[in-house]
């Protein structure tokens, strides 16, 4: 394997784009499976699962994210799909927390399954954690999840917390008629316990039907509710992570509570991230269709970083989320793909 030149002058730049944006944050999908069937991510249907030999081998993501980190990559965020239904995945944390330059690894995760993994992942090197849970009522966890039990979900987040791990986030994709009721429920949460709490808009990855746009709920909501409540939201500075969120505690409260608008209020302009897929393709954007794959690059460290680059030099100045939402023209194509085929 060549050794990594130096970027010439014209690249010296890191994995800077033409914006000005310099990214120091990827987020790698270990599979497009999942055991949840979640309304947002997935079709009613289901999903054509790819064959298992076509996920990228731990040695694959390995490369690239060396690769990643001699361009100053520093922080790494596991995904899937669910990434716990991969087999070992505490292996291949232990050797990415190995590689020189990389700082943080992050987890998201349905936490179905994390209990019994939460130490050997945390002595592997994960050191925060973040779970994907839209309702704290069970008939309507299995509703949404199309059949999960919520009660494993909350015996993962206790081992979370017992075996240390910090921050803790809550994920709440909201939706209009399935868990806006739910709001109150969350808020109070973020004020009994030291958790922090994420409302992220529902988002047309994949679909851009009625079905999404009659569900979508703007986040001001959660700010009206605290009104409703009687509690004033105060500013609070960012919970250590790579995310967009802006985060408010309430009065007393041991948490706090984020909001992700990305359709509402788009945080394009201090995106830092990029994303490979399962496959083994490199997306710039979440909501746009481009993407490079990285197989054939596998063991050549310059023609992996300048495929970073390329990357880079096409990612558009912003998604327009929102001009889903009107039915308005846009500028480029969307991808055709689910939220559990990108990672998120």
């Amino acid at each position: 394997m060549e050794p990594l030149r130096a970027p010439t002058a014209a690249e010296n730049r890191l994995l800077t784009d033409r914006f000005g944006r310099v990214h120091d944050y990827l987020r790698i999908s270990l599979t497009d499976r999942c055991n949840l069937r979640c309304v947002y991510c997935m079709p009613a249907e289901g999903m054509q699962f790819m064959e298992n030999g076509k996920h990228l081998t731990f040695d694959e993501i390995e490369a690239v994210v060396r690769v990643a980190a001699k361009l100053g990559v520093r922080r790494l965020r596991l995904t899937g799909g669910e990434p716990l239904v991969r087999p070992h995945v505490e292996q291949l944390v232990a050797r990415l927390a190995a590689i020189p330059g990389i700082e943080d690894i992050a987890l998201t995760t349905n936490a179905i399954f994390l209990a019994p993994k939460a130490e050997a992942l945390k002595q592997a090197g994960i050191t925060r954690i973040n779970i994907s849970l839209d309702s704290m009522r069970q008939y309507r966890f299995a509703q949404i999840t199309r059949g999960g039990d919520i009660s494993k979900v909350l015996a993962g987040l206790e081992a979370a917390f017992r075996v240390g791990f910090h921050p803790i986030k809550l994920n709440v994709v909201l939706m209009k008629g399935f868990n806006d009721d739910e709001v109150d429920d969350f808020l109070r949460l973020s004020m009994e316990r030291e958790i922090h709490i994420r409302f992220i808009e529902y988002m047309p990855i994949g679909h851009d039907d009625d079905g999404w746009r009659n569900r979508y709920l703007p986040l001001d909501y959660v700010k009206e509710r605290c009104l409703a409540l009687g509690l004033t939201p105060q500013p609070e500075a960012a919970v250590f992570g790579n995310g967009p969120a802006e985060y408010f505690r309430l009065p007393g409260a041991k948490g706090t509570f984020g909001l992700i608008h990305p359709v509402s209020d788009h945080f394009c302009e201090r995106c830092n991230r990029l994303r490979l897929t399962a496959d083994g393709n490199l997306k710039p954007c979440l909501f746009w269709q481009d993407e490079f794959n990285v197989r054939n690059y596998i063991g050549d460290e310059q023609a992996l970083a300048d495929l970073f680059f390329r990357a880079l030099d096409i990612k558009p100045e912003t998604h327009e989320m929102a001009k889903v939402l009107f039915g308005e023209r846009l500028s480029h194509q969307p991808t055709e793909r689910r939220m559990s085929q990108i990672g998120g």
